[in-house]
């Protein structure tokens, strides 16, 4: 399931890219056991790793996406959309957001 994921999160990132997004958001879950879930980490060590490679600009984890967050704030500054995003300041652990 894990494979299958990350296959689908570059998918789908590439396709964001190429239809001229600056941002996407990747509703990943946060697990069912309370404390994170297989999933989520997955997809956040992805992310991690494509921001090290040059593949997407950078990322933040939903339990950071609010303003006080400096990669968040810079996002926001870059992709003004991001202020009106409904999961900002909420502390949202089964999301990230991602600049392409």
């Amino acid at each position: 399931m894990v494979n299958q994921a990350l296959l689908r999160l570059d998918f789908e990132l590439t396709r964001a890219r190429r239809s001229g997004a600056l941002a996407a958001k990747i509703i990943h879950g946060y697990g069912s056991s309370g404390v994170g879930g297989v999933l989520r980490d997955a997809v956040q060590q992805a992310l991690r790793g494509l921001q090290s490679q040059g593949k997407i600009r950078a990322f933040v984890a939903g339990e950071d996406f609010r303003i006080s967050n400096e990669t968040a704030w810079r996002m926001q500054k870059l992709c003004p959309e991001l202020k009106r995003d409904r999961d900002l300041g909420r502390e949202n652990k089964g999301i990230s957001v991602v600049l392409l």
